[in-house]
């Protein structure tokens, strides 16, 4: 089903009429980010690293943050990681590490998702940290750490690093519950939400991916945002008062050989120049992980018009937040101002069939399949910091170890989640 191209003006009210069956909630705008190359551009622009590396995971007041929020447009591809490397450069020295390494985590995540794939839905290396005695509700409205933290999420589709471990830590060392279920909340809702960097920053945070578990407690909270401790109803009887204690052992996860080592890190990486049937392409296909003007097949080939399909399958079964999906018609809006977009929903390869395509490869498992269908005739290699090496992917330290100089000094300190 071709539908109608989206408008920068009405995006909202076209996600609710052609989309809204899809959502999970009512279609609404995020209340912080605007999707499309000119929003991530302006922000781009804007860039100031400075104090960025001691104030990145402060959370409130707001003015205090140093977080870029640059990962919504990252994550969609408006800002590629080699782009976001370069804006860097003349930050202050710890400053531009900090940030460099964040980055170098972004990266990390898509080679570990390229490389294992569905493998990350269940823990890597340890058994998740999961209190014995488990709460019903792992995300209390009572605690106002909490609360102020979901408004956010549902309000914005945005968090910063430090209440993305509150929340997760929460979920599962402290409350019980398995991860997987909080970390699809954390993807139906964050604007920046992808398999690879979410479940990652999951992993990580309940003890799965290192075997050792972020404790979050009311210490957290009066150091980031000491005003919510105060304006809290169990400010009195605070049920995170103390460490959450020692979780029961578990057995470990069965060993999976690739953290170890890629026998095939050219197909992992996809291709290195691009590579073509010969036929002429008559369009460029979109995919949501690469939606920016530089995107290597809309680069090369300006004069086709863009077409992306909304995977109707894929998103029924989502259920994503509205907000997600405005996000992406307002990118395509965006790019409808300066190129032809046709906008389609329903299945992909049924949406494409007949029509010869050009596409940038994708790190993830769903690109695999779906191209396998489409059959495109030119695809084009994915902007990489870094293309995946074979050597191990256990942690980010032994994973960077093996990576080229790419300027800067390399820290020895590994992140986090998000930028």
């Amino acid at each position: 089903m071709q539908l109608p191209t989206p408008h920068p003006d009405t995006a909202t009210d076209w996600v609710r009429e052609h989309l809204g069956d899809l959502c999970r909630d009512e279609p609404v705008a995020s209340g912080a980010f605007r999707g499309g190359q000119t929003a991530a551009g302006a922000a781009v622009a804007a860039l100031d690293l400075t104090g960025y590396a001691k104030r990145r995971n402060e959370v409130l007041p707001v003015s205090r943050r140093g977080a870029t929020a640059l990962s919504p447009w990252i994550r969609h591809g408006l800002v590629d990681l080699p782009t976001a490397w370069d804006a860097a450069a003349d930050a202050p020295p710890r400053d531009r590490a900090k940030f460099r390494d964040e980055l170098c985590w972004q990266e990390y995540a898509r080679h570990l998702y390229a490389r294992l794939g569905t493998r990350t839905r269940s823990a890597l290396r340890a058994a998740p940290a999961r209190a014995e005695q488990g709460w019903d509700e792992p995300w209390p409205a009572e605690m106002a750490c909490v609360d102020a933290c979901l408004t956010e999420l549902h309000t914005d589709g945005w968090l910063v690093n430090q209440t993305r471990m509150w929340l997760s830590s929460q979920w599962t060392v402290r409350a019980g519950h398995e991860w997987a279920g909080g970390e699809s909340e954390f993807f139906a809702h964050l604007l920046d939400g992808s398999r690879a960097a979410n479940r990652l920053g999951w992993q990580w945070t309940v003890g799965a991916g290192t075997g050792k578990p972020y404790g979050f407690s009311r210490w957290q909270v009066r150091k980031r945002a000491p005003q919510l401790c105060g304006s809290c109803a169990l400010s009195d009887a605070c049920p995170i008062e103390h460490w959450p204690a020692d979780p029961p052992s578990r057995p470990a996860p069965e060993h999976d050989p690739r953290l170890r080592s890629d026998p095939d890190p050219e197909t992992t990486g996809g291709p290195a120049a691009p590579v073509s049937t010969g036929a002429a392409p008559e369009a460029v296909w979109l995919t949501a992980e690469s939606l920016g003007d530089a995107d290597p097949a809309l680069d090369a080939h300006p004069d086709l018009p863009a077409v992306f399909v909304f995977d109707e399958p894929l998103l029924r079964r989502l259920r994503l937040s509205g907000k997600r999906l405005v996000f992406l018609a307002q990118t395509l809006a965006d790019l409808g101002e300066r190129r032809a977009v046709l906008v389609h929903r329903g299945v992909v390869a049924d949406e494409l069939d007949g029509t010869p395509v050009a596409v940038t490869h994708a790190p993830v498992p769903g690109f695999t399949t779906r191209s396998a269908a489409v059959r495109p005739v030119v695809v084009h290699p994915w902007p990489w910091l870094y293309r995946p090496h074979a050597g191990p992917v256990t942690s980010f330290t032994a994973w960077r170890r093996r990576l080229p100089r790419r300027g800067g000094k390399p820290s020895t300190t590994p992140p986090r989640q998000g930028v």
